[in-house]
């Protein structure tokens, strides 16, 4: 599960990240700190995001499927 999380985490945080940016300069924030500190902060915000993700969909794969039928001999 950490793997897919981890793999999660930098597809989240590149599109937070790269938003957060935007955002930011569309507000006219234009000094380097701020768009330094709002990328950031998308990074932050991603992990969580990733780590939930990354759970959920780990255990959509490892559950057994509605259609599927155990014969026992």
């Amino acid at each position: 599960m950490l793997r897919l999380a981890a793999v999660l985490y930098v597809l989240v945080a590149t599109v937070l990240g790269g938003s957060a940016v935007i955002a930011v300069m569309a507000v006219g924030m234009m000094k380097g700190w701020q768009i330094a500190g709002a990328f950031g902060v998308g990074l932050v915000v991603s992990l969580p995001i990733a780590l939930v993700l990354g759970k959920k969909m780990y255990s959509a794969l490892n559950a057994p499927s509605a259609g599927s039928t155990v014969r026992h001999a």
